[in-house]
């Protein structure tokens, strides 16, 4: 397997605050990589200088093309699903509007939404619009695809579904790289989980092992705090 992305010494700083303190990051081909950590560990900074959202002010970051689902997804509200999916390839790319379409209806249809394809964003739940929010982020073909708490939004049932969704990407060559909050959904899902700590990688490995047999405070106070939020 070869690397969709490297991040070396990555630094970032708002104002007096470092938020990032040299982080180092690598996502192969076929893996479902999980960052965790507590509220303003820097996971999600992370990703938004992947996809080059945010400059960094120091370190190095080699990705392959990029396609990111936000937390909130932001599908367009006027355009339907399927039409949420083909924007990019027509506009971006300029391919014919039948080849977006046979795309966007292939991606669909893998995600298990090709039966939604022209209901709006308001009359998809919040399962479904999660999924048309994926396939539009891989309209383009991306390597490598970046996920920020893919779960927030969806019950039990529907985690699952994902993360299935998830495996069958990474199939693909794909790598993928994910915040979450959820310990469960990175145990049975990630291949493997960087756990953060103000600004910088504290723990990595399997996640059965890391999330199992935290080594370090921080990881241990992580779930401890996950624990808690589920009482």
């Amino acid at each position: 397997m070869t690397n969709a992305l490297t991040v070396r010494g990555l630094r970032l700083t708002r104002g007096s605050r470092e938020i990032l303190k040299g982080v180092d990051l690598q996502a192969r081909e076929g893996e479902v990589v999980a960052l965790m950590g507590l509220s303003g560990s820097g996971k999600t900074t992370i990703l938004r200088v992947i996809a080059g959202l945010e400059p960094a002010d120091g370190g190095d970051v080699q990705a392959a093309k990029v396609g990111m689902v936000f937390q909130f997804h932001y599908l367009f509200e006027h355009l339907s699903a399927i039409d949420n999916v083909t924007l990019a390839p027509m506009q971006v790319q300029k391919v014919s509007r039948r080849e977006a379409e046979d795309r966007a209806k292939a991606l669909l249809d893998q995600l298990g939404v090709g039966h939604r394809a022209h209901a709006l964003p308001r009359e998809l739940s919040g399962g479904e619009a999660q999924r048309v929010a994926i396939a539009r982020a891989l309209a383009v073909d991306p390597p490598l695809l970046l996920l920020d708490e893919p779960t927030a939004s969806l019950d039990p049932a529907r985690r699952h579904d994902l993360g299935d969704a998830l495996h069958a990407l990474a199939a693909t060559g794909r790598a993928l790289v994910m915040t979450s909050h959820d310990a469960d959904f990175v145990r049975d899902h990630a291949t493997r989980v960087v756990v953060l700590a103000d600004g910088r990688v504290v723990e990595e490995g399997d996640p059965h092992q890391v999330l199992g047999h935290p080594q370090h405070p921080a990881t241990r106070e992580l779930l401890q705090v996950e624990r808690a939020r589920r009482r």
